[in-house]
């Protein structure tokens, strides 16, 4: 057995604001994937996959039980495919917040739910907003709470604007120019990060007015302005834009960031060769970057690994 592969994510736009009803923008990033898998020649690396799917099951048997209407799953097929060794081979760096758990979710729904909706024929915001909803009860058991939304984008391979909580639309992207000289890049923190105990301090930081307020009156602004220029392809405002959001990142989410790229996030901002940005929850994994030139960028940061994902 061999299931069709599902790719990761990368929230270019939206990390922590779309929590609190911001835009977000979410693109499919084919470079890493994953499939479910039965293998006759178990590995240290199935065995423990095949553990964590066993556990992942018992939680979808309950997530059922408790919420039938929502989804039900074909538990017996399930079931025999995990006593038979199934596991989940991905490339998917996990922890790094580009959606490992979010391809897992998607192909297990692929395969297994019963009454699946389908997204090849008619994609309706209600069909959306019912697999966002399906998708965040099914990864809860990853991340405690989830959006759904990585999931969503690993399913559909489309990117994804978030409008709100409940107003989420596949969307198109300006294509990228192989001549361009501007670039979304990943820099590898070479770090493992946690997203629970991160989303619990932007929870707690919730409770102060100055934050709320903070979050309120810029970062959204910000975020939603940066949504709109990538959108329409106005990349000159766009990098003032995420210049800002770099800024607030540094001063607001500074325990999200790992510390030894605290002056290297400064001296984005100062020089303007580059301004980095949250990947997914922060605390490690793979940090976002944005230049305006992706060669001198990749000079000022020549002591990391960096993976350009999108030309412009």
């Amino acid at each position: 057995m061999k299931g069709p592969l599902f790719y990761s994510k990368i929230l270019l736009f939206g990390e922590y604001g779309i929590i609190k009803d911001s835009k977000g923008l979410s693109i499919p990033y084919n470079y890493y994937n994953g499939a479910l898998k039965i293998t006759a020649e178990p590995t240290d690396e199935s065995v423990k996959s095949n553990a964590s799917l066993r556990a992942f099951a018992a939680h979808l048997k309950q997530m059922q039980a408790e919420n039938p209407e929502l989804v039900t799953f074909n538990m017996q097929t399930l079931e025999r495919d995990i006593e038979n060794g199934m596991y989940f081979d991905s490339s998917i760096p996990q922890g790094y917040g580009v959606g490992s758990s979010g391809a897992l979710v998607a192909a297990i729904y692929d395969q297994y739910a019963n009454d699946k909706v389908t997204v090849l024929e008619n994609l309706t915001r209600e069909k959306l907003l019912q697999l966002k909803a399906i998708f965040g009860k099914m990864e809860s058991f990853f991340h405690g709470t989830s959006s759904g939304l990585d999931p969503l984008n690993s399913y559909l391979s489309l990117p994804i604007l978030i409008n709100s909580k409940d107003n989420v639309e596949p969307t198109g992207i300006p294509s990228q120019k192989e001549e361009g000289k501007g670039g979304v890049f990943l820099i590898d923190s070479e770090m493992v990060g946690e997203t629970a105990p991160m989303v619990n301090i932007f929870m707690d930081n919730l409770k102060n007015e100055g934050f709320r307020s903070m979050m309120k009156s810029q970062f959204t602004k910000y975020t939603d302005a940066a949504v709109e220029n990538f959108l329409k392809g106005d990349f000159k405002t766009l990098y003032s834009n995420t210049k800002e959001l770099s800024k607030i990142a540094l001063s607001h989410f500074k325990p999200m960031i790992p510390e030894k790229f605290h002056g290297v996030w400064q001296q984005g901002i100062e020089s303007n060769d580059y301004y980095l940005k949250l990947c997914g929850s922060g605390g490690g994994g793979y940090i976002l970057g944005f230049a305006p030139d992706f060669e001198k960028a990749k000079e000022a940061l020549k002591d990391y690994k960096l993976e350009l994902v999108y030309k412009f």
